[in-house]
């Protein structure tokens, strides 16, 4: 009789931890948060030759701007590194001689490229359609052939100035 109830003992015991193995589950979150981010590229803006007299020159540029999708943006210009040079009137510089010259935001010429602040126009607007895809702005120039460019002293080097591209998203 003590082999029989040994036997059943363990059985029970065995069958006892059965009833009792299960599973279970939980849930966790994953986040990301996506930052609005804008980066830009510039090429120079080269006028040429000048020849006194001769006639303006005029020369266009592109921006490229790469911005997150839906970020809006817009382009400013500044009024360059010459002294004396302003958002109306940018001056390239060789040494202490200076030509005017100015950057507009449309082929036309008719508005000039600002800097965005008070009474002064940014140049390009719009909003990003992903880092990978570039949208152009392009930069209109003209050194006009008045008065003070036809005083310009030669150079066999050039005139030049370097204009800061300010993104603001």
């Amino acid at each position: 009789m003590r082999k029989l109830l040994k036997v059943a003992l363990a059985a029970g015991a065995l069958s006892a931890g059965a009833a009792h193995a299960g599973a279970t589950s939980t849930t966790f979150p994953v986040t990301a948060t996506v930052q609005a981010t804008c980066s830009a590229t510039a090429s120079p803006l080269g006028f040429g030759t000048y020849t006194p007299g001769v006639g303006p020159l005029t020369a266009n540029t592109p921006i490229s701007v790469q911005c997150t999708q839906g970020t809006a943006f817009t382009v400013a210009l500044n009024r360059g590194s010459t002294t004396g040079g302003t958002i109306g009137q940018r001056l390239m510089a060789n040494g202490t001689n200076t030509l005017q010259y100015n950057l507009y935001t449309v082929a036309g010429l008719t508005t000039v490229f600002g800097d965005g602040t008070t009474g002064s126009t940014v140049g390009g607007t719009g909003a990003g359609v992903g880092v990978a895809n570039a949208q152009t702005v392009t930069v209109y120039g003209q050194l006009p052939d008045n008065a003070v460019n036809q005083a310009a002293v030669p150079s066999a080097t050039p005139y030049s100035d370097l204009i800061t591209v300010s993104i603001t998203y």
